[in-house]
């Protein structure tokens, strides 16, 4: 099968429709960001596609290298220094409080940098955080994990490791982004063999200490409670008004601007570059909010086109982990399967009103170097897993 560090020869050929359903978002991504950045680079560089080629030099070259090395470096020789990268990464992490070595940008710390360099940690966790957990699970027997004590002293190993994640995340803040990881950390934790009665307690319990805890952020923090409230009283407004919150206009300006402009792409949308959102009315158009831009220029029918295109990704993606012949293989492709995934619903999603509007890039698509390097890196190790 393999011989050496890298994958020599395999006995199938890697799962063509999962690389073409990832090529294709990819291109989407640009063709979008071609037309999402074109003001703002216009204005702040006299450059209409200066955020293109940043993204091609900072985002697409160094995930191409990190496709290569999660296509061809063999996945179980991946699995051996899974903690040490995870260890590594919280390091880095860390740095981002120190410092003139963190950068602050919009009032978060989420990136370290060293001259023309910056780096976003909490993404590259998509990476170790998976492989981490996916490894730690994977080398014990379903049996040993569904006995009572082993059940549960895997719990707490898992709940303090992904409390360690999320703390450090919130800090920067990053809260959207600790929901993701920790949730597909929950994902593969609930994968790797429980018993049902386990699972049964472990659940409530996860889930009770999720909705103290987002009652306690909510609170602690105005930002937090000024996203939450508008997608509360939508709710309360249908089922039990007396709950509606007393809230201002601004709380849901963002909102209001992207469901405007979806609203004015229709059905087969006003064409591509043709977009007027995008100038100063939508925030963040070729980041949180790039998925306004598509659905104003190519329409509900673009727009159904997209979600196909992740929906295929994500199938695809399962179905590699199904196929897949050990545990490691198997959660580490479920793991990045539901980060992409997850990711991909909560930014449609808070575009669209189904879920509070937050910061949350879109796969392949959204602008940002690291974003979409990692994304391109986990594509590279699913492709490599599908080969066996």
């Amino acid at each position: 099968m393999a011989k050496g560090f890298f994958s020599i020869k395999s006995e199938h050929k890697p799962n063509y429709i999962f690389l073409f359903a990832s090529l294709f978002l990819l291109l989407v991504g640009f063709i979008s960001l071609a037309s999402a950045s074109s003001d703002i680079g216009k204005i702040r560089f006299n450059n209409t596609y200066y955020y293109l080629f940043e993204q091609i030099i900072k985002g697409l070259i160094p995930g191409l290298i990190g496709f290569a090395a999660g296509y061809f470096i063999y996945y179980r020789k991946i699995k051996k220094v899974s903690l040490y990268l995870f260890l590594i990464n919280l390091v880095l992490l860390a740095l981002v409080f120190v410092p003139k070595i963190g950068i602050s940008a919009n009032g978060s710390r989420r990136w370290i940098g060293f001259g023309s360099f910056s780096f976003q940690p909490s993404e590259l966790l998509k990476i170790t955080y998976i492989l981490y957990i996916a490894s730690l699970f994977s080398g014990q027997r379903i049996k040993k994990l569904s006995t009572s004590s082993g059940g549960w002293k895997n719990y707490w190993i898992f709940f303090a490791v992904s409390a360690v994640v999320g703390g450090l995340i919130f800090f920067e803040p990053a809260t959207t982004m600790a929901v993701v990881l920790i949730f597909s950390g929950v994902i593969i934790y609930f994968l790797s063999g429980r018993s049902l009665k386990q699972i049964f307690f472990q659940i409530i319990i996860s889930l009770a200490i999720a909705v103290l805890a987002i009652i306690a952020l909510s609170v602690i923090t105005p930002y937090r409670m000024a996203r939450v409230v508008p997608f509360w009283n939508d709710i309360a407004q249908k089922f039990f008004p007396s709950a509606v919150v007393k809230t201002q206009n601004t709380d849901t300006y963002h909102l209001n601007q992207a469901l405007m402009a979806i609203g004015t792409g229709g059905v087969e949308g006003v064409g591509f570059g043709n977009s007027t959102s995008k100038y100063s009315i939508l925030p963040e158009p070729m980041g949180d909010s790039i998925f306004a831009v598509i659905a104003e220029e190519f329409g509900f029918v673009g727009s159904l086109i997209l979600i196909f295109g992740y929906f295929v990704l994500f199938w695809q993606s399962i179905k590699i982990a199904q196929k897949s012949n050990d545990d490691f293989a198997r959660l580490t492709v479920t793991g990045f399967a539901s980060i992409l995934a997850i990711q991909a619903i909560i930014h449609i999603g808070a575009n669209t009103g189904l879920l509070p509007y937050t910061g949350m890039p879109l796969p392949f698509i959204s602008y940002g170097g690291t974003s979409l390097a990692i994304t391109l890196t986990m594509t590279g190790i699913i492709a490599n897993i599908s080969k066996y």
